[in-house]
């Protein structure tokens, strides 16, 4: 699990990197998204797989917006630090991020789609 803490020093390098105004829009809205992968009922979990994992992360952050900027660079990074934790990233052209974080963003694509797209390039590392 990523820690909120980490998620929101994670946010600020990002947009001292590339720009964008600093700050939390909704912090609720925040710890939804970053724990949204981990949920489960029982000893059932909802997002078993590391793809679904990294997959919830991503769509909640870019769709909750708990940031006021930097979420869609903000959920892109942090699908990547789940993946990395089972030993996986993603290969795929700088093009090939920018319109799959932008369908995300956009609604054009559902979950089990972003999923697929995960699968299709995560790579173990």
């Amino acid at each position: 699990m990523i820690d909120l803490q980490e998620v929101f020093e994670i946010h600020q390098v990002l947009i001292q990197e590339f720009g964008g105004s600093q700050g939390v829009r909704d912090e609720g809205l925040l710890k939804s998204a970053i724990e949204r992968p981990f949920s489960g009922f029982g000893e059932t979990e909802f997002y078993p797989t590391p793809e679904e994992k990294a997959g919830a992360i991503l769509e909640s952050v870019i769709k909750n917006h708990p940031f006021i900027d930097g979420n869609k660079r903000t959920g892109y990074v942090l699908m990547r630090l789940i993946l990395m934790q089972f030993g996986k990233d993603i290969t795929a052209t700088q093009d090939e991020k920018y319109s799959f974080v932008i369908e995300v963003a956009s609604g054009q694509i559902e979950f089990q789609e972003i999923v697929a797209w995960i699968k299709k390039r995560a790579t173990h590392k």
